[in-house]
């Protein structure tokens, strides 16, 4: 990220976007760089503006917001993406999240949180609490866990298994270090390892994979 982050803004309501501009485009380190009335243009203009962070509605007529990520997060030097939802347990949300975004806001979101899950967002943290994450997995996610995934949790050692589950709690780096006695560097040498190891863009999608691999369950 430079020290201006360039964020391009998809909604297919303009007062919206009107709104969004003025929040983001207000702050010293960020810069609003595009607009996009529909999720085709977003990706179009993703591939060409080449922004740090693509600030995305979920719901949009013709190519929605879920299809919008996969084509945005799908290439190699793919931005971030900050899903703009209208309820926290939307299950486009969900689905958007499991596509490649970064976390999700809501709408009605003042102004100050809308910034800190920009910047979140940027800086790769995972901005959707994991009680969330756990509440959207207990109504959308079905079935067992997939057996690929089971084979992919399998390519961890026990201890970065102990630290993803960490991660899945909600738990800080630091936190995990203190939980588990080791210090904060070796937790940000496992928590890099389990990312690289299953082909995760960051901790939400590790949150995510620790549900549907069955290492977590919501509720408990």
């Amino acid at each position: 990220m430079t020290d201006v982050a360039r964020v391009l803004l998809c909604d297919d309501q303009e007062l919206v976007r009107v709104g969004l501009r003025m929040i983001i485009g207000s702050q010293p380190d960020l810069e609003v760089v595009g607009e996009a009335a529909d999720g085709a243009e977003a990706v179009e203009l993703a591939r060409e503006l080449a922004p740090d962070l693509v600030v995305l509605d979920v719901r949009m007529p013709g190519l929605d917001g879920i299809a919008a990520t996969e084509r945005i997060c799908a290439r190699d030097d793919a931005p971030r993406v900050l899903i703009v939802t209208t309820f926290d347990l939307d299950s486009y949300a969900y689905a958007a999240l499991r596509a490649g975004a970064g976390g999700f806001v809501v709408k009605d979101a003042p102004a100050p949180e809308l910034l800190v899950a920009v910047r979140g967002v940027l800086r790769g943290d995972a901005m959707v609490a994991p009680s969330v994450i756990g509440r959207l997995l207990e109504q959308h996610l079905t079935g067992l866990a997939d057996p690929r995934d089971q084979a992919r949790l399998r390519m961890l050692t026990d201890r970065e298994r102990e630290v993803l589950a960490l991660v899945a709690a909600g738990l800080t780096n630091a936190e995990i270090g203190e939980r588990l006695h080791i210090g904060h560097t070796t937790v940000k040498t496992h928590v890099g390892r389990v990312l690289a190891k299953l082909d995760l863009r960051d901790r939400i999608h590790a949150v995510v994979f620790a549900y549907e691999s069955g290492l977590v369950r919501p509720g408990g």
